[in-house]
Order: structure tokens, then C-alpha cells, then sequence
């Protein structure tokens, strides 16, 4: 596991580049820090907008359209492969509740739908931000 890159994979240099073709700036795997737990390291943030985005490998994050469990040692595996989906999954809900927008991108998407995703996530957040909470209110009820 030791050739396995933290950052700076190829999925992940493709969606950034694909990022930076269209206009955005962002830092790269910045440290978020947690009331009462580890930092959590995003592949890509957005600090101003609060948007944190995470390249996840097919294998290592448990992919449902190409994960598939390895012969060998599948016990471990197994094991290593959901406690990785149980830590996204945490870490996730944790920056949901610090008002950090997470956007998940598998390595095998298209970089231009991950820019897609990326960009009207960034845009939603740049919305809410500007509406105060009782015009949002209001505005969710007159839509309902």
C-alpha cells in the first residue's frame, strides 16, 4: 500500500485540471479540522464556498458499478474496504454539519461531469449563502 498516492493521482490531476480549464480556483488537500476528531483532507476545497470534494478509487472506496471483491485475503479486504465506506460516510456527515458542501466523485466518472457537479454545487452554495434563512424559509414554502 505504500505505492498508493494519498494525492496527486491521475483521476484526481484530470478532474483538477479539468477544474482549473474552467476558471476555478481551489486549494489541494487541505486540512479540515473537526471538533473532536482527525482532520479530514479533501481531494480539492473550495474555502470561500465551503465546498469540499473528494476523488474516491473504485477499489479502495467500494465502487458499486466496478468494486469488486479481491480472491485473495477477501476477509480483510472486505473489512479494510467497509471501514473506508463507514469513514467517508462519517466524514461526510461531519462536514454536512459544520455547513460544508461535499461533492464525491468516482475515479471513473468523466472529468467534464465532475466539473459539471462541481460547478452547480459551487453555484448552490453561492445561493443559499446569499439568501437569509427566513427568505429561504419562505421561499420553500411557497414552492411546497
Amino acid at each position: 500500500m505504500v505505492g498508493n498516492r494519498r494525492r496527486d493521482s491521475k483521476p484526481e490531476l484530470l478532474i483538477r485540471s479539468a477544474l482549473h480549464r474552467a476558471g476555478r480556483r481551489f486549494r489541494v488537500d487541505l486540512p479540515i479540522r473537526l471538533p473532536g476528531r482527525r482532520a479530514v483532507r479533501p481531494d480539492v476545497v473550495f474555502t470561500r464556498a465551503k465546498v469540499a470534494v473528494f476523488v474516491d478509487g473504485c477499489f479502495w472506496h467500494g465502487c458499486p458499478e466496478h468494486g469488486r471483491p479481491p480472491r485473495a485475503n477477501s476477509t480483510y479486504w472486505a473489512a479494510k474496504i467497509e471501514l473506508n465506506q463507514n469513514r467517508d460516510r462519517a466524514q461526510t456527515e461531519a462536514l454536512t454539519l459544520l455547513g460544508w458542501a461535499v461533492v464525491r466523485i468516482w475515479k471513473h466518472e468523466d472529468p467534464d461531469a465532475a466539473v459539471a457537479a462541481v460547478t452547480a454545487t459551487l453555484r448552490c452554495q453561492a445561493a443559499s449563502d446569499s439568501v437569509s434563512p427566513a427568505s429561504a424559509a419562505a421561499t420553500a414554502q411557497a414552492t411546497a
